[in-house]
């Protein structure tokens, strides 16, 4: 059954795995729009504080199929559902930031403005103790993405009513006219965010987001 933490608590809990000697991963899970990336840099602003060079994030949104494979197949319409993923690239990734050989590994960093996955827009050093993974599906109990879990020293979900993510999704596409917004999120967004709520494992803490 998942703990009920604190901020302050969480972030003095990632500040001991910062000063440890071996690299350790935290996951940041939570529906769309339920505020994980927001999360993720406050806590790698307060463990830096604390830690300073010692942290970084890895966002799973990096691992986006780019547009040009998604829409052959259909798939652009779903872009953000866990299909849409390089789920085997980000399991390697993971893999060799936890294989304990110090080495640099370069990863991806989705661009929003452009909604494009940008490769090596970040490079994770070996002085780098610990790694907060943030993403929508890192709990999602289904084949693939079931096997990240084994990688992550602990797990936090962030507990956000849906009506709450439903009111920020909307914001997220405010530039588009308000009929192009509501169908972006009632046929994509929104699915995505049931599938998270619904479909993932439970985590070793809770946390509120609203």
């Amino acid at each position: 059954m998942s703990e009920t933490i604190q901020f302050d608590a969480l972030a003095f809990r990632l500040s001991g795995f910062a000063a440890g000697d071996r690299r350790r991963f935290v996951a940041v899970a939570g529906a769309p729009g339920s505020g994980k990336s927001t999360l993720a840099d406050q806590l790698l602003e307060q463990v830096d504080a604390e830690q300073p060079g010692r942290a970084a994030i890895l966002p799973m949104d990096g691992f986006h199929y780019d547009n040009i494979y998604l829409e052959p197949r259909g798939l652009l319409p779903r872009k953000g559902a866990p299909e849409t993923f390089d789920i085997g690239g980000f399991q390697s990734a993971l893999s060799r930031l936890s294989d304990g050989s110090g080495s640099p590994v370069a990863v991806p960093v989705f661009d929003r403005t452009l909604e494009i996955a940008r490769a090596g827009a970040r490079v994770i050093g070996p002085e780098t103790r610990l790694v907060i993974v943030e993403g929508n599906y890192l709990l999602l109990d289904r084949p693939g993405w079931r096997d990240l879990r084994r990688y992550f020293d602990i797990s936090v979900f962030l507990d956000v009513p849906l009506e709450v993510v439903h009111r920020r999704l909307l914001g997220r596409w405010a530039a588009l006219s308000p009929e192009a917004a509501a169908l972006r999120v009632e046929e994509n967004d929104l699915p995505n965010a049931r599938q998270v709520i619904a479909g993932s494992m439970a985590a070793d803490f809770l946390m509120s987001g609203d």
